[in-house]
């Protein structure tokens, strides 16, 4: 797993190099929904050619602990490539996003069609595979708004911890892959939402 890591992590690194050095125009943005959570997200958006483009972004959760006890602390690096139907950063889009993650999180529940958070919270990393569809408008000559919603393949390494600190040595396993000896590093691989957002955008150069 963490050979994964590195690897999706040096592969993001190489693509938003190539597409710095491409004859780019190039969007700063912030996902303004988000923002509304407390949660900071900054993207770039990178043109590449008449129909596609490269996006980088950070998704920061500075909530270390909630007064309720649950945890909301993570930590997101991705790129997306991205191909316009019409033109670059004008109209409808597709997208395919690589992302690694850290996160000391309290797992989302979603029940009687209300969202809440598990009783614990894990520690761990993982990586973050997903399809993007969206809408970008540009309202003036510099100015755009962004709107997307994204789904993925999430494959994550953590420990679980009750709200009092206290680590999980026997987290929720099938009965086939219970270890001999007590071990509370865990393992999942979920298919979730990976991204929702309005984002405001400001033409840097071209």
């Amino acid at each position: 797993m963490k050979r994964l890591i590195i690897g999706v992590f040096a592969l993001c690194i190489a693509v938003l190099c190539g597409a710095s050095t491409a004859n780019a125009q190039g969007y700063i943005k912030l996902n303004g929904l988000y923002a509304l959570g407390g949660i900071v997200n900054p993207q770039v958006e990178f043109k590449l050619t008449k129909h596609s483009a490269l996006q980088t972004e950070i998704v920061y959760s500075p909530w270390r602990e909630f007064k309720s006890g649950k945890h909301f602390h993570v930590g997101l690096f991705s790129n997306e490539y991205r191909y316009y139907f019409r033109d670059t950063n004008d109209g409808w889009y597709v997208g395919a996003e690589l992302g690694i993650m850290l996160f000391d999180m309290s797992k989302p529940t979603f029940a009687n069609g209300k969202i809440g958070f598990q009783n614990r919270y894990c520690k761990g990393y993982g990586c973050l595979a997903a399809g993007v569809v969206g809408y970008e408008w540009r309202f003036a000559e510099r100015w755009m708004l962004d709107a997307y919603v994204g789904f993925g393949y999430l494959h994550s390494m953590y420990n679980g911890y009750s709200l009092d600190g206290k680590i999980q040595m026997n987290p929720h396993r099938p009965d086939y892959k219970q270890p001999k000896y007590p071990d509370p590093f865990n393992a999942s691989a979920e298919w979730l939402p990976s991204q929702i957002g309005v984002s405001i955008g400001f033409l840097l150069w071209k």
